[in-house]
C-alpha cells in the first residue's frame, strides 16, 4: 500500500482582492467625479441654454447618473 503526504496548502489569495478592492474603488471614484462634473456644468446653463439643448432642470442629475454609468 503506497501513502503519499501532500502538506501543501491552498493558499488566499490575499493580494488579488485587495487589488479588486481597490480597482472597485476607483472606478467609483471615477464614476462619482464624471456625476459632480456633470451635475456642476448642466447646473451653470441657464433655463434658456437646457431648453435649447432639449433638456430640463428637473433631469440633471438622471442625465449625470447616466453619463456616470456610460463608464
Amino acid at each position: 500500500m503506497a501513502f503519499t503526504a501532500d502538506s501543501s496548502f491552498a493558499k488566499p489569495a490575499v493580494f488579488g482582492g485587495i487589488f479588486a478592492a481597490l480597482n472597485k474603488l476607483t472606478e467609483a471614484m471615477q464614476r462619482r467625479r464624471v456625476y459632480r462634473t456633470t451635475v456642476n456644468e448642466l447646473s451653470a446653463l441657464s433655463d434658456r441654454d437646457l431648453s435649447d439643448l432639449g433638456l430640463s432642470r428637473a433631469s440633471i442629475r438622471r442625465l449625470a447618473q447616466d453619463a456616470a454609468n456610460a463608464l
